[in-house]
């Protein structure tokens, strides 16, 4: 165990392997736990032994299972109102470990097993070989709280084939391995069963990358494992439309079943965080992974301080949606504003607008 008790890590014939090991919690990412990563991540860049990492979760039943459900809401809430200065450590920190492991000079693994969701899908999606399998459980749902994918999710989704980026990113759609693969989001994918067989053979494999490490998890893999597209055509025709508006009356006025419980599913989310995604996605195509993790990294501050909308931290889009879905679970936030043709581009720009001098920028430091 490492200083949050939360991250497990060893060393095993030339692979450093790292366990999110916060099941109660699916292992929920705090910022104990990802000071542990970053910790480790940057011992293992200097140190010999070690030519290849592998991530995994912890499940309730034991390895696997679950890989990681995202950022520990339940602390952001309680840290917006009592003003505790570790939400900005958080995000910073957080992003800053994306940052690394996109960028790790020594291939890296991710067991994406069960639930990848947010700050899960951050940590994965740097990574070389991205494995999934028959229970994997794949989102970015952070309009539904008030928020927007973060953790690099401007970064991956805005590089998924045609639209499905903004779909994902919108509605928050969960997708299993065949659409994690077809999304461009996963490498391979493997029976869950076989995941301790690999898990336990990387450690007795002598790393020659990519020849070795790619051939040892072919050797797991579903042969020919079928993608199916399932309606990309579909996904592309509403969600390359120029606004967020303009998608969801196009879906309001099909006769297709597909677009009414898309468009129900997108009415559900936060309308300003729906534009403020949408605009985040399309900026993000033009980006670096360092300039799109900034850019993140000034709109979380708009999202947890929306001064130019008038409102407190306390009273924050972010805030009210943690409310209804982790604190009171009522599931019924009162989003300001309530539909989505009430948001106006002056509500939208400022998230873009950075809050610091580049001089001084939190993450000025990536590159």
């Amino acid at each position: 165990m490492n200083a949050s008790g939360h991250i497990t890590s060893e060393i095993c014939g030339q692979v450093g392997f790292i366990t999110l090991n916060r099941p109660g919690a699916l292992n929920a990412l705090s910022l104990p736990m990802i000071r542990d990563l970053l910790a480790i991540l940057l011992n293992w860049q200097e140190d010999d032994r070690v030519r290849a990492v592998a991530f995994r979760g912890m499940g309730k039943a034991g390895p696997f299972g679950v890989f990681c459900a995202g950022g520990d809401i339940r602390f952001f809430h309680q840290a917006v109102l009592a003003g505790n200065p570790e939400l900005e450590d958080f995000f910073t920190e957080e992003y800053t470990l994306n940052h690394l492991i996109h960028n790790y000079p020594k291939p890296t693994i991710a067991f994406m097993d069960g639930v990848v969701m947010g700050g899960g899908m951050g940590i994965a999606q740097g990574t070389n070989f991205r494995l999934v399998t028959e229970r994997t459980k794949m989102a970015m749902p952070e309009t539904g709280i008030g928020l927007f994918p973060d953790v690099g999710g401007g970064h991956f989704l805005a590089r998924c084939p045609g639209a499905l980026g903004e779909w994902l990113a919108l509605t928050g759609e969960t997708i299993g391995s065949q659409g994690a693969i077809a999304c461009g989001l996963a490498d391979t994918c493997l029976e869950s069963g076989q995941q301790s067989a690999l898990w336990e053979a990387l450690g007795a494999t002598a790393i020659d990358y990519p020849n070795s490490l790619g051939d040892l998890i072919a050797t797991y893999s579903i042969a020919n494992y079928a993608v199916d597209t399932w309606g990309n055509g579909e996904i592309d025709h509403y969600f390359s439309l120029e606004s967020v508006s303009a998608i969801a009356h196009a879906l309001d006025a099909s006769n297709s079943p597909w677009a009414a419980q898309t468009a129900t599913r997108l009415r559900q989310n936060s309308p300003l965080m729906l534009h403020v995604t949408l605009a985040q996605i399309r900026r993000a195509r033009g980006m670096g992974l360092a300039d799109e993790l900034r850019m993140e990294r000034d709109m979380i501050r708009h999202c947890f301080n929306p001064r130019h909308l008038g409102r407190t931290a306390a009273s924050s889009e972010t805030t009210e949606g943690i409310r209804a879905l982790a604190v009171d679970k009522d599931r019924n936030p009162k989003w300001q504003p309530e539909h989505i043709e009430d948001v106006t581009p002056d509500m939208v720009a400022p998230f873009f607008e950075s809050p610091w001098p580049a001089s001084a920028h939190p993450l000025k430091a990536l590159d």
